[in-house]
């Protein structure tokens, strides 16, 4: 345990480990696999829908690019009126996410002064898109079959085949992602499986 008077360490001394997956691939899983390991985790997509809420200067510009009603009557942020407009158009997608990231960017750069582990882990599903592994020590891509991620986010989401097939076609191909990535699990069997390849690729990246 730290005791109480223990600085942190330095910021430039703390490895950052990006964690990605496209969607069905259970990184959030591994993500917390990791967590109970021991290791701070920032879940890149969780702080950015708190972040959405408390920035005041980002509500104006996602209201000046999306409208009004992209914040309800309460004056919280409307994933599915948004979801919903940049799910037809990519390019106004793009330019929502080139307004939430710096924000975010500069909530982890904050968390990341905060921790004082050697090693800390950002979640995010965009990592390789917006070329976030760039600021990364080194990646972990999490995947797994097309037919494995289908089945669970219908199962999940209740969406249909065609809906989650829609949404794999708009994210960066697997394949792609494995050749950017340091370390790649597989994740097409069960729980026990995944905490055992988890806890072997830490094993690796801390002793890297």
């Amino acid at each position: 345990m730290i005791e109480e008077e223990a600085e942190p360490e330095p910021r430039d001394s703390t490895k950052i480990i990006g964690i990605t997956g496209g969607i069905g691939s259970g990184k959030s899983t591994v993500s917390k696999l990791i967590e109970e390991a021991g290791y701070p985790v920032y879940y890149s997509d969780i702080r950015a829908k708190t972040i959405v809420n408390d920035h005041a200067q980002l509500q104006q510009q996602i209201k000046q690019l999306l409208g009004e009603q992209s914040y309800d009557d309460n004056g919280l942020y409307d994933r599915k009126y948004v979801a919903d407009i940049v799910f037809e158009d990519e390019t106004i997608l793009l330019k929502l996410n080139s307004l939430i990231h710096p924000a975010v960017k500069i909530d982890f750069e904050n968390w990341v002064d905060q921790q004082t582990t050697p090693f800390v882990f950002k979640e995010t599903a965009l990592l390789f898109e917006l070329k976030l592994n760039e600021s990364c020590y080194q990646s972990l891509l999490v995947t797994a079959d097309d037919n494995c991620r289908l089945k669970r986010v219908m199962d999940r989401d209740y969406k249909t085949y065609r809906e989650v097939e829609t949404i794999m076609l708009r994210q960066m191909p697997e394949k792609d992602k494995v050749k950017m990535a340091d370390f790649v699990i597989y994740n097409n069997d069960g729980l026990e499986e995944l905490e055992a390849e988890t806890k072997k690729i830490l094993t690796e990246i801390v002793a890297s």
